[in-house]
């Protein structure tokens, strides 16, 4: 101690004797008040799922010619968001982008004390976190339409923005927590000359003997209890009375979502049932193994799905897209701000809220949709780009004879007088291809359901289900080979009792 505070008192005597012979050696206090405010940065802690942004790097020939103009992925989006911050708000930032592969695998992140201030989960996860208060809410600045920078707002797709505006967690409409990302439904990549369409478009397909060993699921409960509820409510979720209830939409989620114990007990023994007629459950495997032909239908999202035939068809494949008549899933990614981190302030707030806004300007939709591949959750509002860019990448050749027009206008606008200003004129083919995964019909959209946000008894319920069907199952085992292994028991404690009768004799 004594030392330290003799080095400390030398130091300023030191310091004083060069302040008063050399004055010229010190900056003003206005001179270093404005070092430190250009050397201070704010520091945006990101994270999101793997591959989900665009890194730039793009090939010369990759550029997307526009009629208002070329959009082009040089720098990676990070970058050009740090080098817009600066030059919109006059002020450095910097992101530190990381990654997940699911949405347990962020939540434990979270749970192990891992600290963001903005994220990107699916809607069941983003309703978790609302539903236990972990998550900012929206400024009202975010939603001030008269500000330019305000690219979400003004550009979010108006069908997107009714699921957020309503549906709600604890009285908490989503839209005033979660900005929407990406979004698409579910349904089977499939191969055409294996598989017939009426064959693929059913949640039957999982069960159906003709395709033994050569059909993947999902392996998380969520997608596959889906599916399966699917498959159990066929008959009534094609039914033309459940159809045509003026109440289809909230009958179809709730049924969509059925976690009754007898629902339960069903979806376990028909998952159980079908295992030995799928090909594996997976994560991600399934792009490659539908590609390279090893399976014949893969149950995925839209995204991947879209992902799957364009690899497929480089080298000259071609696979389909079928969503199931009886439902499908309709998921999005958001974004929202973590109060553990946003709470350390108002700056940081702004900043996360300016991210959100970047990825939303119409280029920079483009740019994540032609990189990853899924669908944005930006329509573009008053700017035509986006829809601009569906035509630009599905809208059929001037000499195309075989043609479909395609309406997309639940998706861009509310006024039905613009509607056909959204109708596309497409290649037959798509209807069953990209376009339809991307964009789908209005009829599919029609029967799509969310998949609402489980509360703690629920979710223990289908996770308890779900590690029966993954794993060892007891109920399961037959009642011979109960018998059986009764019977070697038996045998080995007489074998074990003569054993030490006989050592006592000796």
């Amino acid at each position: 101690m004594m030392k330290k505070t003799g080095v400390r008192l030398l130091s300023g005597i030191l310091a004083a004797i060069l302040a008063l012979s050399a004055p010229s050696f010190f900056l003003s206090s206005d001179t270093v008040k404005a070092a430190q405010h250009d050397d201070d940065e704010i520091v945006l802690r990101v994270c999101s799922w793997e591959e989900y942004i665009d890194l730039g790097g793009w090939e010369e020939d990759e550029v997307i010619d526009l009629e208002s103009g070329d959009i082009f992925g040089e720098n990676d989006m990070v970058s050009d968001f740090e080098d817009w911050y600066e030059e919109t708000y006059g002020k450095k930032i910097r992101v530190e982008y990381s990654t997940f592969g699911t949405n347990e695998d962020l939540y434990n992140m979270l749970t192990l004390g891992d600290v963001y201030d903005l994220v990107c989960p699916s809607e069941y996860m983003i309703m978790k976190l609302m539903a236990e208060d972990r998550v900012e809410m929206l400024s009202d600045e975010f939603f001030d339409t008269g500000n330019e920078l305000n690219y979400y707002i003004n550009g979010v797709s108006p069908y997107i923005r009714n699921i957020f505006e309503t549906h709600d967690i604890n009285g908490i409409s989503w839209d005033k927590c979660a900005a929407g990302f990406m979004w698409g439904i579910t349904g089977f990549v499939y191969n055409p000359d294996v598989v017939p369409e009426e064959d693929a478009a059913t949640w039957h397909l999982l069960e159906n003997t003709d395709y033994r060993r050569q059909i993947t699921v999902k392996d998380n409960v969520r997608d596959t209890y889906f599916a399966a509820v699917g498959a159990l409510k066929s008959d009534l979720l094609t039914s033309e009375d459940f159809r045509n209830d003026p109440d289809y939409a909230e009958k179809l989620q709730e049924e969509m979502n059925d976690t009754s114990q007898a629902t339960v007990d069903k979806a376990q023994a028909y998952l159980q049932g079908i295992k030995d007629n799928l090909y594996s459950f997976e994560t991600d495997s399934g792009k490659a193994d539908m590609i390279t032909g090893k399976v014949v239908a893969n149950y995925q999202w839209s995204g991947d799905a879209v992902y799957t035939m364009d690899q497929a068809e480089e080298d000259d494949y071609y696979l389909n897209f079928a969503v199931p008549e009886e439902s499908t899933n309709i998921y999005f990614d958001g974004w929202v701000m973590l109060k553990s981190g946003i709470s350390e302030g108002a700056e940081k707030k702004q900043a996360a809220e300016a991210f959100i806004n970047f990825l939303s300007r119409p280029d920079n939709v483009i740019r994540n949709m032609y990189y990853i591949g899924y669908t944005s959750c930006i329509s573009g509002g008053e700017d035509e780009r986006i829809f601009e860019y569906l035509d630009w990448t599905y809208g059929a050749e001037e000499d195309e004879e075989e043609t479909e027009e395609y309406s997309v206008s639940y998706f861009f606008t509310e006024d039905e007088e613009a509607a056909e200003d959204y109708v596309l004129t497409v290649p037959a083919e798509q209807l069953n291809r990209q376009l339809c995964a991307q964009y789908p019909s209005e009829e599919v959209i029609d029967r799509a359901s969310i998949m609402v946000y489980f509360n703690e008894q629920q979710s223990e319920v289908i996770n308890r289900m779900w590690i029966r069907i993954r794993c060892f199952n007891i109920n399961q085992v037959p009642v011979w080979l109960w018998i059986g292994l009764v019977l070697i028991l038996a045998a080995a404690a007489v074998f074990f009792i003569r054993n030490r009768k006989l050592k006592n004799y000796a």
